[in-house]
């Protein structure tokens, strides 16, 4: 086998005309799926989110029941004092000390009542939270479902490709393996710097493939005669004559359909 830098120019706009056909037939797998993946991605964060704020909602409850329980033993202490000093007060020697307790008696007693408006409040907050958790529910069912709908259509979508687009990555390493790497270099960054991700196109109709600016008769003879790597001034893709381009496309679905 030819070293990648004996094989003649011809040879070498063959392997990379090849390396675009494999790398467009592997972004039309890609474009099917479309934003699928994203939208699938992008669920699956959102049924998490969801999850979180449940997980958050129902850890307040549980705070909140803690809260009024507090409440309650307060209560239930202060009712216990109140007995206590009412106790005392039967057996009280003047009245500078039965005021006392009364006045300790009248705090307990607003004590009782701070708690118990306490408890109003805090079981208004939990009947809140619970409305939040059942609409949080229904939207974390809604998005579930649409979640399981979208998985769905994305695993019948992968397996019907996945086996070919990975036999087509398998070939495009392959390709590359067997093209100069200044050369593989440069057809990635015309790639990645245009829309279609066409690198190396075939001139149609006296102009270039995916840009459509008319080249030059001369420049198309040079093309043609296959002894330079050209390129389109105004896009910098590579260019390939039309019968070469042909030839390959042929071989090439020939070589798709057994995948």
């Amino acid at each position: 086998m030819a070293k990648k830098n004996d094989v003649t120019v011809e040879e070498k706009l063959r392997s990379l005309y090849d390396l675009q056909l494999v790398d467009s037939r592997i972004d039309e797998i890609r474009n099917v799926r479309g934003e699928l993946p994203l939208e699938v991605e992008d669920l699956e964060d959102e049924v998490a989110g969801l999850n979180r704020r449940l997980e958050k909602l129902d850890a307040d409850i549980e705070v909140i029941e803690n809260d009024i329980k507090n409440k309650k033993n307060q209560i239930e202490e202060s009712k216990t004092t109140i007995k206590k000093y009412s106790e005392q007060q039967k057996n009280v020697r003047n009245n500078r000390e039965f005021n006392a307790l009364s006045k300790e008696v009248e705090f307990q007693e607003l004590e009782i009542e701070l708690s118990e408006k306490h408890i109003k409040e805090y079981k208004v907050k939990i009947e809140q939270k619970k409305e939040i958790i059942t609409q949080t529910k229904e939207k974390l069912s809604e998005r579930q479902e649409h979640l399981k709908h979208k998985k769905s259509e994305l695993d019948e979508i992968l397996k019907e490709t996945e086996k070919e687009e990975q036999a087509l990555i398998d070939k495009s390493q392959e390709y590359e393996k067997n093209i100069e790497d200044r050369l593989v270099t440069a057809y990635k960054r015309i790639r990645s710097n245009v829309k279609n991700g066409l690198a190396v196109v075939a001139v149609e109709r006296g102009a270039s493939g995916g840009s459509f600016f008319t080249i030059p008769p001369q420049v198309i003879m040079e093309i043609a005669g296959r002894k330079k790597i050209i390129t389109d001034e105004h896009s910098g893709r590579i260019l390939v004559d039309e019968e070469l381009a042909k030839e390959e496309q042929e071989k090439m679905e020939k070589m798709f359909k057994k995948f």
